[in-house]
This record gives C-alpha cells, structure tokens and sequence, in this order.
C-alpha cells in the first residue's frame, strides 16, 4: 500500500510526513483550507469540508485506504462508499459507537470498562428527559443532583471545548440553553488525583502494542503538558494497559487510539474519553520513542508489521505551545530560545494565526530520569519563556 488518504488536514496530518517518506507512502488529504498545516506535505490535496462525502469519493480515487486525523466526520454519508469497496481503517462501524460522547460512554460500559457515572439530557425548557445509562440505580432530578457535574457536548467538543463543570441547577440550565438544547452527556465530576493517557495501537492482524502510561496536567480543560512516564504504581500501570488492549479487541480496531483516563485518590482507574486516531497525549513519541504514533498509524492502516513502542531515554516532558493572544506572530525568537534548551525538541505547526488556546506547536525534553519533579521543573521553565510578554 503506497498511497494513504487522510481526512482532516491539521498538526495531526502534518507530523505524519516524515515517517510517511521514510515508508515510501504518498499522503493524500482532504481538508478545508490551503493554510492548513498538512497541505503543505501532502502529495495532492482536496480541498474541501472534512464531512463532505462527495470530496471523499474523490480521495478514494486517488489512494488505497483512508483513515482520518479528527471525528468531525459524516458516517452516514460515507456508508456509500464502503458499499463500493473503499477501505477505510479504522472501519466506520468501529467509529460508529465512539463519535457521540453519550455512545461511547454506553459502549464503555456494555464492554465492561470502568467510567464514571453519566446520563443523556435531551428535550428543551418545556420538555426535559432524561435518559438513565445503567450505572444510575435510582430516579435522577435535575434539581436534585449532587454538584457538580460534568457536561458535555455530545458531538464536536475538542480541546476543552463543549465541556462545562456545573456547579448548581441554574448554571446546568443557562449552560444548555447556551447550547440551544442540543442533547448533552451528563456526568458525575470525578476529583481525581491525576490524569492520565496512553496511546495504544492494533494492526488488521489483530496485533496490538501500547505506549508507556504518561500524565496529562490540563490548565482551562486543555492539556498543557504530558510527562512521561507517568509516577503509577505498576498496577495502575497494568490495568491501564489492560482497558487499552480490551477497547481495541472489542472493537477490532486497526489504527492508533488516544485513551484518557481518571486516576483517583483510592487509585480507581476511570476512562474519561476515546480518541479513535493519534492523540496530543502522544505526541512526545515523534522524539522519545522507537517508533512514533504517526509512523505507529501508517504501518497499521497499511499492513505494515507495528514497531515498537518503547522510550529510548529514561523519561521526557512535552509541553504544547499554546496561543495566548490574536496575533500573526510566528514568535521565531521564542522558539529559537527554546531550541537552545538542553535535549530539547520544537515542533512549529507552521499555522499563519494565533489565538487564546490554539495548538500552535509543542516542546519535547528528553530526561536522563523518570524522576516526576524534574519534568515539573523543566516545564515550568518552558512555559516562562513562551509565556513571557517579551
């Protein structure tokens, strides 16, 4: 297999390059715009929006397997062309039950999987209903509820966005009315110790692989720095890897997966959300591990044998570059104070416009320790420099 579609043209897409020329695979992306990052290593682009299945079709005839880099997707409209043998991987009914965040809880759930407790609210000011997910075992009032609580937009929500903490019954109220009453997830507010991830891999042989278990620390619901590994016991470890390998199986997944996960203070292991593609939390793969999760992508989705997972240093720290202002900077000083930092490694996603939150790259520091207070410090020193108003 030499050539690969790619819905989606993000920072996603656009770290797939390298290893997709080591491969000896094409890329071939179907995206909105000509700024976006992944058109400018792609072997040709269609442009156009990421559901429209028309554009699709298209990309089907230009490459032998699509996989995707975001889930803003139309399964319905792409149902046709499975019909008519494009190979997608992963396979839509694998992305059928993980898209709507209410689904995939309720899947989570049928497999057997540890999440916290949650519901669907659907209807409108006049009209409420709530739907119960098994793991409530009595009656649920909304005036009632044991704040806070989670909710969250069912479809669409990425980097914080969609996700709402509800500290009482009138903020769930104007909250969904915000939100024009669209169906929501509801969910008990876990007060977690720490957060963690891993991203895990399975081939169409059946083959999967797991990276090391990191630590993802959030600031305003985005993640702002991954260290890895992350400082669990090894049963924490154990059971983390274990949920991974049970997601992929009983999906039959082939492709990379991002698994988030809640690690309480009683050490409870807790998914919090599936990514059915490669994942921020991973990204510290492209300079601390054998094989990245891009490269870790394109062998599964080609039928290539996977590589390893392992690190090749003791320990690194990724922090993501995030916007902090509307500006068209490409902040090349900064980034090149960064550079000078000892094992350092700055990834720029070449994006033309800055804003509050906005990915515009990440940091990789490779340790010679796992040592968790090391990667806080050297962190902490990153962001002084890249949230200096100099």
């Amino acid at each position: 297999m030499k050539r690969v579609g790619v819905i989606g043209g993000g920072q996603l897409a656009w770290m797939m390059a390298g290893t997709a020329e080591a491969l000896g695979i094409e890329l071939v992306v179907q995206t909105p715009n000509p700024s976006d990052p992944a058109v400018a290593i792609a072997s040709s682009t269609i442009f156009a929006p990421i559901d429209d299945a028309a554009a699709t079709a298209e990309l089907a005839s230009r490459c032998d397997v699509i996989t995707f880099e975001n889930e803003f997707i139309n399964l319905n409209a792409l149902d046709s062309l499975v019909q008519k043998g494009v190979c997608f991987r992963p396979k839509l009914e694998v992305l059928a039950p993980l898209l709507d965040k209410y689904d995939q809880r309720c899947y989570l759930e049928d497999i057997g999987l540890p999440t916290p407790s949650f519901t669907t609210l659907e209807g409108d000011a006049e009209n409420q209903e709530v739907n119960l997910s098994k793991s409530f075992t009595h009656p649920l009032n909304l005036q009632d509820l044991d704040f806070p609580v989670v909710l969250k937009a069912r479809r669409g929500g990425y980097d914080g966005q969609g996700t709402f903490i509800i500290k009482d019954s009138h903020a769930l109220e104007s909250t969904w009315q915000r939100l024009k009453y669209a169906p929501v997830l509801l969910e008990e507010f876990v007060p977690f110790e720490r957060e963690l991830a891993i991203i895990a891999a399975r081939s169409a042989a059946g083959e999967v692989v797991t990276y090391p278990v990191v630590e993802t620390q959030q600031v305003d619901q985005v993640c702002r720095r991954v260290l890895v590994p992350a400082a669990i016991t090894p049963t924490v470890e154990q059971e983390v890897k274990a949920i991974a390998h049970t997601l992929l199986d009983s999906l039959q997944a082939v492709g990379v997966f991002g698994i988030e996960l809640f690690l309480t203070a009683s050490g409870k292991v807790l998914v919090n959300e599936i990514a059915p593609r490669t994942h921020n939390s991973g990204h510290f793969t492209l300079d601390a591990c054998e094989t990245s999760q891009f490269e870790q992508q394109l062998r599964a989705v080609s039928g290539l044998p996977l590589g390893s997972p392992a690190l090749k240093s003791a320990g690194a720290v990724m922090v993501n570059l995030l916007g902090y202002e509307h500006s068209q900077s490409n902040y090349l000083a900064k980034r090149q104070q960064l550079a000078e930092l000892s094992h350092t490694h700055v990834h720029w996603y070449g994006k033309t416009e800055s804003r509050p939150g906005r990915k515009l790259g990440h940091v990789t520091v490779l340790l010679e320790t796992a040592d968790r207070s090391e990667a806080e410090a050297i962190a902490q020193i990153i962001e002084s420099i890249w949230y200096s108003e100099e």
